[in-house]
């Protein structure tokens, strides 16, 4: 199972650590957070004790206003089922019970300044991203006017030259040669790199290149999500057809149908156009257009007028 440590969480949103120092090895699991607010008057049957607790403006408010006996009564019944930690928001101060209690049950305290619901927002977001199922892939990721598109095909295809040529025309460069997929939801998946390839793109007979250091930032994307997968083949004679509309074929990865659709390569053929027509042509399907369908509809009419 996918986790991430107290101590990266420290380090991705700058949080002061209170309590805990020799905690902070702990891991998480669950990717969003929970502010106890049942669990301090005792009810815990549906208390998520493997979340991140949040403490914001209300629940410090609350505590402050108890007796101490009552503060280790309401707090006691939480800490005892030992949270991954408590995350107390708007840089609240007054906060020694507190300290003590998680002092006793060894458990990570850790403040931020951010207000509570902005400090919640940032971390959903990056516990979604950095819990999701992923998988790797042999493949090429590129934005293309903001669309996540998949450059599948054998080794050797073309597929790196051909992302070389759409960063010249102005798109982005995700990831080369190894994609990483990850699934966000239902039908959201999401491309990246694995790190090691960030920025490089390699091209048979030249090397590796940094795209950033040859064409600048912005030839370069750390993510997009993919809403197109195009598989390059080689060229068949008679294998292509001139229908209105071919059937619609798609890929899974991890149970998220993507739209997928074939082009094949031949010396002189504009395959890079090609690409860009697709990625517009995907746009103007999602709102609703189909070219085929206005073309059926104007034989149709002319037919009609004919007819008359």
């Amino acid at each position: 199972m996918k986790s991430v440590t107290v101590q990266d969480l420290a380090q991705q949103f700058d949080l002061e650590v209170l309590v805990g120092e020799d905690k902070l090895h702990r891991r998480i699991t669950k990717p969003r957070t929970h502010r106890p607010g049942l669990e301090f008057i005792g009810y815990f049957d549906f208390f998520p004790m493997e979340h991140v607790q949040v403490l914001g403006k209300k629940e410090i408010t609350y505590l402050h206003q108890l007796t101490h006996k009552q503060r280790r009564l309401r707090i006691g019944n939480i800490v005892k089922y030992h949270p991954p930690c408590f995350i107390v928001t708007s840089d609240q101060g007054g906060l020694q019970y507190l300290t003590q209690f998680c002092k006793e049950e060894g458990i990570p305290l850790l403040r931020t300044k951010e207000p509570t619901s902005t400090f919640i927002e940032k971390y959903d977001a990056y516990m979604i991203k950095a819990l999701a199922p992923e998988t790797a892939i042999h493949a090429v990721c590129v934005n293309i006017f903001g669309l996540g598109v998949l450059l599948r095909g054998k080794s050797g295809i073309g597929k790196s030259e051909v992302a070389h040529t759409l960063i010249g025309r102005g798109h982005r460069l995700v990831a080369d040669d190894i994609v990483v997929l990850k699934k966000l939801g239902p039908d959201t998946l999401l491309g990246t790199h694995n790190r090691t390839n960030k920025e490089f793109l390699a091209l048979r007979s030249v090397g590796l290149l940094n795209v950033v250091r040859l064409y600048g930032r912005k030839a370069f994307q750390e993510e997009t999500r993919i809403a197109l997968d195009i598989h390059l083949t080689e060229w068949e004679k008679d294998a292509l057809n001139n229908e209105l509309e071919l059937e619609t074929q798609t890929c899974n990865y991890m149970g998220v149908t993507i739209p997928s659709i074939e082009i094949q390569l031949q010396p002189g053929r504009d395959v890079v156009g090609l690409i860009e027509a697709a990625a517009n042509n995907w746009y103007l399907q999602q709102q609703g257009y189909s070219a085929a369908e206005e073309f059926i509809q104007r034989l149709e009419s002319d037919m009609e007028k004919k007819e008359k």
